[in-house]
């Protein structure tokens, strides 16, 4: 009887540590820090070459129980501005709810920040049709083959000003959803795609506001932050977009691959816009092993420290709609590059990129031919 009152006693003060432990308050600091050097080539005079730090954040994380919060702050470019602002609620395992300013889920780039992109800047496609961060509430359900989000939010313009400022505010919904039936090491491939609608945005020009949607994406750099392409989209209803995407790997062989299809339906008589993009990716590692899966982010997972990978790819962008007559341009991009993981703080990155820009209204064809090099570190 007493051994058995004993090891009742011993379990229950178990079981309180653990209770102890789960309710404990933990907070760590973030932070990043990118540095790049490049040499860019091209006729127009604002892709000019020199040196930048174009990301650079503190921030910290926190956790108590079930529940996770983070904050993260940029000071790019001598400029103050909001990243990350979330908490979340982990209900399970496999679920759980996310709330704040953050990145939604929309195709495979969403799963990786903007340091972590594998061809040193994202594709141009990505740029022009994703939303970057966005003010709302999405649900992640991640087991076994299936991973799942959907998304509530509003336009990004709301972490700036109020609503009154605004007038009013455009919100949206998005989900991306992954079959996955193979994550094994070496042997991985996955197929989802994402879908999301959205009202027209917020626009300092009183005749665009709320009335337009405003599409671009960069030249390949963030030395210089050229437009490439850009359309401006008038008397918008609404907007509807998805992207089937692909990741494979074959041992140390990896492929990523998007597409991308845009459509703004218009007001009275005019006609929609429509725009499309796609990406392929082929990735290798020289050094590190076979590549392995992320469920978490459903995608390929960063190589381990020590690995040496080489990445060749293509981006092609068509924002230019005859039947609406809007020109917004169309790009093509080829880039190879190598990334060395130095350790789990550090990567050094090197790219270089031939871009070529034809059929955008107002502007010359374009082309820009570019060595970049970043060293980062990101904890």
């Amino acid at each position: 009887m007493k051994k058995n009152i004993l090891l009742g006693i011993l379990g229950l003060s178990l079981l309180a540590a653990q209770v102890h432990a789960q309710d404990k308050l933990t907070v760590s600091p973030s932070g990043r820090i990118l540095m790049d050097a490049g040499y860019l080539d091209s006729k127009n005079d604002d892709l000019v070459d020199g040196v930048a730090i174009p990301d650079l954040r503190v921030g910290a994380k926190a956790s108590y129980g079930s529940y996770k919060a983070k904050l993260d702050i940029g000071y790019a470019y001598g400029k103050v501005s909001l990243k990350d602002v979330f908490v979340e609620k982990q209900f399970s395992p496999s679920s759980l709810l996310r709330v704040g300013h953050f990145v939604h889920q929309f195709g495979l780039q969403s799963s990786t920040s903007s340091s972590m992109k594998i061809t040193m800047e994202e594709p141009a496609s990505n740029e022009a049709f994703f939303n970057s961060r966005l003010i709302g509430a999405m649900y992640v359900h991640d087991k076994n083959d299936f991973f799942g989000t959907a998304s509530a939010f509003v336009e990004n313009e709301a972490m700036k000003k109020s609503s009154n400022e605004m007038k009013k505010q455009g919100f949206g919904f998005m989900s991306r959803l992954v079959y996955r039936p193979f994550r094994a090491d070496g042997a991985i491939f996955h197929v989802g795609i994402s879908g999301a609608y959205e009202k027209p945005r917020y626009n300092s020009n009183e005749e665009l506001n709320h009335n337009s949607f405003v599409l671009s994406a960069n030249f390949p750099s963030r030395i210089a932050k050229v437009s490439a392409v850009e359309a401006t989209i008038t008397d918008a209803k609404h907007l509807f977009k998805f992207t089937p995407e692909i990741a494979a790997a074959y041992g140390a062989i990896g492929l990523e691959t998007q597409y991308y299809y845009l459509n703004v339906n218009r007001k009275s008589d005019f006609d929609s816009y429509k725009a499309s993009g796609a990406y392929a990716t082929v990735r290798g590692l020289f050094k590190g092993g076979n590549y392995k899966y992320s469920n978490p982010d459903s995608g390929i997972a960063t190589p381990a420290p020590g690995s040496l990978e080489g990445v060749l790819s293509y981006n092609y962008t068509d924002m230019s709609d005859s039947k609406s007559d809007i020109r917004g341009g169309r790009l093509n991009d080829v880039a190879v590059g190598f990334n060395y993981y130095i350790n789990k703080y550090m990567i050094w990155r090197v790219r270089y990129s031939y871009t070529h820009v034809t059929d955008r209204a107002g502007f010359d064809n374009q082309t820009l031919n570019s060595i970049q090099t970043r060293f980062q570190i990101i904890f």
